[in-house]
């Protein structure tokens, strides 16, 4: 079970920042990090604090983790996955036509980029 792997994967499915988690819990960004990849193990005081932040209930830390096996097999890096958090949640407001105009948009961005 890699409890780090799990927090870091539902932080970024919020879209939130190691920063945001440090101004809500009060933990120190270089011990969220710490803790993330795998260097420190947080005590059940400090996961219940890293929870309340998430808006999760400490299990989701101890449960079969759907959300971290499905992002693993995906092989995101952690810039891309914050990326397309931020894509979704602005584009959750908009019609049907928009999202249309936007994925072309995208299509014609990405035929043309270099690589």
């Amino acid at each position: 079970m890699k409890i780090g792997t799990t927090i870091r994967a539902h932080r970024l499915q919020k879209g939130l920042s190691q920063g945001d988690i440090e101004k809500k819990t009060g933990l120190l960004r270089c011990y969220l990090s710490r803790v993330e990849n795998g260097h420190t193990v947080p005590s059940l005081d400090t996961l219940s604090k890293i929870a309340m932040a998430l808006d999760l209930p400490i299990s989701a830390f101890f449960a079969d983790d759907t959300l971290g096996h499905q992002m693993n097999t995906q092989k995101l890096t952690d810039e891309e996955l914050r990326f397309l958090t931020q894509i979704r949640r602005y584009s959750s407001n908009l019609n049907d036509s928009d999202r249309k105009l936007l994925l072309a948009m995208v299509k014609k961005f990405a035929s043309t980029a270099t690589r």
